[in-house]
């Protein structure tokens, strides 16, 4: 079964600083339907201005991942890290038993667009914890790239929860399958461009949520980039 969940569908607040898209409920935008999809919580698609970001506040017993597609991101937390998030980085911040954080666009002229995504952490109570890696286009393009793992497998983040995240650049034509283990489930994030998922077209912002199939085969309409998550 694969049910589609459309672009235009999403929650949506400009708040001029920050124009942001919800696929789950999020802050205050809520939809009965659409409140996460096994551990996967929140798929935020945010473009924050130049020189504007979102101050220090505090999270807990999350695991939250930043995803950049064009601009940077500073963040600075309170585990003395601080660093600057480029497109193909990705951004993993074990929240744990409580972590402060702000993410800001240090930019003067460019605007920041990524993908945030909240995970459920196997357990509560967890140490907090950051990691960054980097996962050039040429990894991704033509092929699934593994970018976070509960073991940090093939040089991916560690996350902790039961999921396998997957990154792909893929060109008109080109095509990925992915097979889905019993009991797993999918969700697939079109961050740009525009692909089929089992022959379903799938365009920028689409998301889709996918039980009881053998495999996933996802082929590029457009030039795109999306995001796999494999859940338990």
């Amino acid at each position: 079964m694969v049910i589609i969940r459309r672009s235009e569908e999403r929650g949506r607040a400009d708040y001029g600083w920050l124009d942001t898209r919800h696929t789950f409920a999020f802050a205050d935008y809520d939809d009965p339907k659409y409140r996460g999809f096994r551990n996967l919580r929140v798929i935020n698609e945010d473009r924050v201005q130049p020189g504007q970001g979102f101050p220090t506040h505090g999270h807990r017993d999350m695991e939250i991942v930043s995803y950049v597609l064009t601009g940077a991101l500073e963040h600075k937390d309170s585990l003395g890290t601080g660093s600057v998030i480029w497109p193909g980085d990705v951004q993993r911040m074990s929240a744990g038993t409580g972590v402060r954080h702000s993410e800001y666009n240090p930019s003067k002229d460019e605007p920041v667009h990524f993908l945030q995504v909240w995970v459920l952490p196997e357990r509560q109570g967890l140490e907090p914890g950051y990691e960054q890696k980097h996962f050039p286009d040429d990894d991704k393009r033509g092929r699934l790239r593994l970018i976070a793992s509960r073991d940090g497998a093939d040089g991916s983040v560690t996350i902790h929860a039961d999921v396998k995240i997957y990154a792909a650049v893929l060109e008109p034509g080109e095509r990925v399958r992915h097979a889905l283990g019993e009991d797993r489930h999918a969700w697939l994030q079109v961050a740009r461009g525009a692909v089929t998922l089992n022959g379903r077209p799938l365009v920028h912002g689409d998301g889709a949520a996918v039980s009881g199939e053998p495999a996933l085969a996802i082929a590029g309409a457009q030039r795109a980039e999306v995001l796999l998550f494999d859940l338990g």
